[in-house]
């Protein structure tokens, strides 16, 4: 939660404040968590919206004749490793699927806006079959990426 709150820039006071809010958050609405095993994700996703919202704040509140010491574009190292080592667990985890599963995520991966007509060809899979196969083959990558966890 921490390398998400600084990942967005914010300072380490700043930083602790949005950690903080999102376990105020997770107090607010533990009723209406509905999966708890996603417990995890849901703290990092109220984090960076808690970052994001502090951040707006402290911006609209910066005399604009102070330098910027934080420079946002430069990602917190603890985060890039995170992402790193989260990034490499999922290929692996993809190339463990079976065909067509592997070659349709890792198309839609690396070329997000990739048109189906193109995936139908490439894959000579049918148009209609694509949609219904990524989400079957998106829900066996999760599953595999939360035994990993």
């Amino acid at each position: 939660m921490w390398a998400v709150a600084r990942a967005v820039g914010l300072s380490p006071t700043d930083a602790a404040d949005a950690v903080q809010g999102a376990w105020l958050r997770l107090v607010e609405h533990y009723d209406r968590i509905r999966d708890p095993d996603r417990l995890g994700a849901w703290l990092v996703t109220t984090t960076r919206h808690e970052a994001i919202r502090l951040s707006k704040r402290a911006g609209a509140e910066r005399p604009s004749e102070l330098p910027d010491l934080l420079d946002p574009t430069e990602p917190d190292p603890s985060a890039v490793v995170v992402d790193a080592e989260y990034g490499r667990a999922a290929w692996a985890r993809l190339d463990a699927l079976k065909e067509p599963c592997r070659s349709l995520l890792r198309l839609f991966a690396l070329n997000p806006d990739i048109r189906y007509s193109h995936v139908s060809t490439h894959l000579n899979m049918p148009m209609g079959s694509i949609g219904p196969t990524r989400a079957r083959c998106e829900k066996h990558l999760r599953a595999l990426l939360e035994e990993s966890e």
